[in-house]
């Protein structure tokens, strides 16, 4: 396993390329300056919805600036989070972020505007045939009627919003470039501890140097747990007042809203859930007995049950990932070598790189994926993951016009996972190394209680955080604490044992960034396993019909995308099915490990 300490000592080829963004600083300036020169004109379109060749000229015009908007964000955003903390970066991310409020404030005044016409006014557009493209994007503005505030309003909403909304960034700093954690001895070998290692090291198989990682990391963000606590109730309460601004009783309301959305499909999955602990609380006593411990403790769940101490090249990744992928069809392999070979991907980790994986796509260029490469199984799993989303925007990208190229971020999710679960069972079928079996049954039990137990359960606490503010209180450490403890006891049940450090997972919690980003991950795991267990049958229909599923772009709500792969997200059954597929996961992973002894 090779580490790395900075990034100059990270090979070329496993280094993303952004040239495609931008060949240089100059280029990047270059763009700014006309892109902000377009924004400042953007006013001689006001008055635009009377005449619909005007309107026309301002929707080609307005698309053209976000597109490039969008590059020179996204740009600012990977250069930052390949090294956090560097001046010149966070300078470039903050102008870039004022040229963003700065656009939408520009733009401000279409909404009001558009929805000042009446119904007859705003049907009678569309006689204009070029306007036809833009429908479904004016639709989904027009149906705001009621939450749409006046122009000057909409403007202040803007740029006070844009202005304050760092939460994330400063977390993210805070918990990846200022925080200092200590060192452990692993093989005679000293080891910083850092947030974007922390998982990996506490995966050790030795009980003692899992505790004192654990010990040494979140004492230290115990220390902090108040500035953190702080950190998230400023962005809650932001959300909160955002909602009530636009005419909702609370930011979940305009959420439902925005994904067109009832409230059963989430309640549903509460309750799915929560009546259904005993298949996880199953594996928690399973795990028990694999690694041979009387007591289960929260510090224990990292650590792998399989023996697997294999390790994967970055090559030896992408061969075990295009077999375990090829069951989808030449098209999609051709699109996934793609993400290989352009150095789409920015692998490797060291000391003050951003902490997680994602992917980051805009309107007009290929996605780029940020990752720390750790030479297992599970790093091969999170290439396999981003690399779902990557080839789902080159399939949005080639079928809708740029207005629609933004994937819906409730089934965004779906193919991402659905990858995952497609190269375990790869593994489970093909692998002639027993432990590389077990690893690999052992990543789809790990996908699932991540993404579904995990995320409901966070999702759910989520919410209670939402409603506490909204009721007029604080958020504070002992709030969370206490609230996560709550949620992992009835999690957890009698099989895991916790303690004050356990409380403390939610200041990890980024996705808490993005509201109500975590359900997502629910609804999309359980129709991910729906999917897979199609795709690996070999069902030709089912596979162009999820690849049908895959150019869906925004102009489509999700309700409706997922009717396509034949999934009523009102409906029970789906949760229940996906929860019996994780039961039977569990039952033939103790069957393989009982055979094995």
């Amino acid at each position: 396993m090779k580490l790395y300490n900075t990034r100059n000592e990270v090979e070329e080829k496993y280094k993303w390329d952004l040239s495609e963004y931008f060949k240089d600083e100059e280029e990047f300036d270059s763009c700014f300056k006309i892109i902000d020169n377009k924004i400042n004109n953007i006013s001689k379109y006001i008055g635009c919805t009377k005449n619909s060749n005007k309107l026309y000229e301002y929707l080609e015009e307005s698309i053209f600036i976000d597109i490039n908007v969008m590059d020179l964000y996204a740009y600012a955003i990977l250069i930052n989070d390949q090294e956090l903390g560097i001046s010149k970066s966070i300078e470039r991310l903050n102008k870039t972020i004022s040229l963003y409020t700065k656009n939408n404030s520009a733009n401000s005044f279409f909404a009001p505007e558009l929805l000042k016409l009446n119904k007859l006014e705003y049907d009678n557009l569309f006689k204009n045939e070029k306007l036809i493209k833009y429908k479904s994007y004016l639709d989904k503005i027009y149906r705001n009627v009621d939450h749409i505030l006046s122009d000057n309003e909409e403007k202040i909403v803007n740029e006070l919003t844009s202005s304050v909304d760092h939460f994330s960034e400063i977390s993210s700093t805070l918990l990846s470039s200022e925080h200092k954690y200590g060192y452990v001895t692993i093989d005679k070998k000293e080891i910083e501890i850092a947030n974007n290692n922390y998982s990996s090291l506490m995966k050790n198989s030795d009980i003692k140097i899992r505790k004192e990682i654990y010990k040494k990391f979140n004492k230290v963000l115990n220390q902090y747990s108040s500035t953190c606590a702080s950190i998230l109730n400023s962005y809650v309460s932001m959300n909160e007042t955002i909602a009530k601004i636009h005419k909702f009783n609370s930011s979940w309301e305009e959420k439902l809203f925005s994904y067109n959305l009832t409230d059963k499909v989430y309640k549903l999955l509460v309750k799915s859930a929560e009546e259904n602990l005993e298949p996880l609380h199953k594996y928690y006593r399973l795990r028990k007995k694999v690694l041979n411990l009387k007591k289960l403790h929260s510090y224990d769940l990292y650590v792998k049950l399989s023996n697997n101490d294999s390790e994967y090249s970055i090559e030896d990744a992408w061969d075990i990932i295009i077999n375990s992928l090829k069951v989808l069809g030449n098209d999609y392999i051709t699109k996934l070598k793609k993400v290989r070979d352009n150095r789409n991907i920015d692998y490797c980790q060291y000391k003050g790189k951003c902490f997680g994986g994602y992917n980051i796509s805009t309107l007009d260029k290929f996605s780029r994926i940020l990752m720390s490469y750790n030479y297992d199984l599970d790093s091969i799993s999170t290439i396999a993951h981003e690399s779902g989303h990557h080839v789902n925007h080159q399939y949005i990208y080639e079928n809708n016009d740029s207005v629609y190229r933004e994937n819906t971020v409730i089934v965004a999710e779906v193919a991402s996972l659905t990858n995952e679960i497609l190269l375990s069972n790869y593994l489970l079928k093909n692998s002639d190394n027993v432990n590389e079996k077990l690893a690999g049954l052992e990543n789809i039990i790990d996908i699932f209680i991540s993404n579904f137990y995990g995320a409901i359960r966070e999702g759910k606490l989520e919410q209670n955080m939402h409603n506490w503010v909204l009721n007029g209180n604080t958020i504070t450490n002992d709030y969370m604490n206490n609230e996560a403890s709550k949620s992992l006891k009835k999690y957890y049940g009698k099989e895991v044992i916790t303690d004050n450090y356990s409380n403390l997972s939610w200041i990890r919690r980024s996705h808490y960034y993005t509201y109500y980003y975590l359900y997502s991950y629910a609804i999309s795991v359980s129709t991910a396993v729906n999917c897979a267990k199609k795709i690996i049958d070999g069902d030709s229909k089912f596979i162009s019909k999820y690849k049908k599923f895959l150019s869906l772009g925004s102009d489509i709500w999700p309700i409706d995308a997922y009717k396509i792969l034949g999934i009523d997200l009102e409906n029970e059954n789906v949760y229940i099915d996906a929860i019996n597929y994780f039961n039977s996961l569990v039952d033939t992973y103790n069957k393989l490990i009982t055979e094995e002894r």
